[in-house]
């Protein structure tokens, strides 16, 4: 199973392996679409609904342009930046999921985008239930996303975790071609992509976050960009989860 946030970020991260993976299931979180109607309009769109459904199209055709056909798909439909919000509900239902996956891949807690953290928070917490319920939980994995480094924004490189080595993989000449054509279908996405290196893509067992806390890096990338949503207040609302989870 592999838990993405947003529709794109599946690509960005392993869209040269995807094809590869048995039996895959796909779920995203949000739709892609903030509350927000800048990043609407700057793509075009009057409206947050014509927005979503627009990225739903792109995606929609990079999974084609990269030859991924999981068995079964899913779309939360939580508004972007706002999975923070929804956590009870969104827990419930990953756990759900969990319960026949062999393995789940999904973001680091690295303070990169809000939902990313979400999606590592409910990845970890829904395999501890599973766990405590006596239930095989399905091995945790994650690919890299972006994070705050030094000042600035470190595009699809993990932030180091004592314990988790990360295996890199080259992609073949077939693979980059692939995963090539699906970016290209994300025209709405297209400076959002621009950063993030196409080759290689990397993979690790994902550590044990203290959700808590400030993400690894120290720094919240997202506090830069006066969201609704801060380092602080998603702390809070994890706090609020895990008290009531644990």
């Amino acid at each position: 199973m592999l838990i993405a946030a947003h529709p794109d970020d599946e690509t960005l991260g392993l869209g040269g392996q995807l094809s590869g993976i048995p039996d895959l299931t796909l779920i995203h979180v949000t739709d892609g679409a903030p509350r927000n109607l800048a990043d609407a309009r700057r793509a075009g769109f009057d409206t947050r609904h014509a927005y979503a459904d627009a990225r739903a199209l792109e995606l929609e055709r990079a999974l084609s342009a990269a030859e991924v056909t999981p068995v079964r798909r899913r779309a939360l439909e939580i508004v972007d930046q706002e999975a923070i919000e929804h956590l009870p509900d969104l827990l419930a239902l990953i756990v759900d999921e969990l319960r026949a996956a062999a393995a789940v891949i999904t973001h680091p807690y690295e303070g990169g985008h809000p939902d990313h953290d979400v999606c590592a928070l409910l990845v970890q917490c829904a395999c501890e239930q599973l766990s405590r319920a006596r239930r095989t939980a399905p091995l945790r994995l994650e690919f890299p996303s972006y994070h705050a480094r030094e000042g600035e924004a470190a595009w699809g490189v993990f932030w180091p975790a004592a314990g988790c080595p990360e295996r890199v993989v080259p992609l073949d000449a077939r693979q980059l071609t692939r995963k090539r054509a699906a970016l290209a279908q994300f025209a709405t996405q297209r400076e959002v992509i621009a950063p993030f290196p196409i080759d290689p893509e990397r993979l690790r067992r994902a550590p044990r976050y203290d959700f808590t806390r400030q993400p690894p890096p120290g720094d919240v990338l997202y506090d830069r960009f006066q969201w609704r949503v801060t380092g602080e207040s998603w702390r809070r609302h994890a706090r609020a989860v895990l008290e009531h989870v644990h």
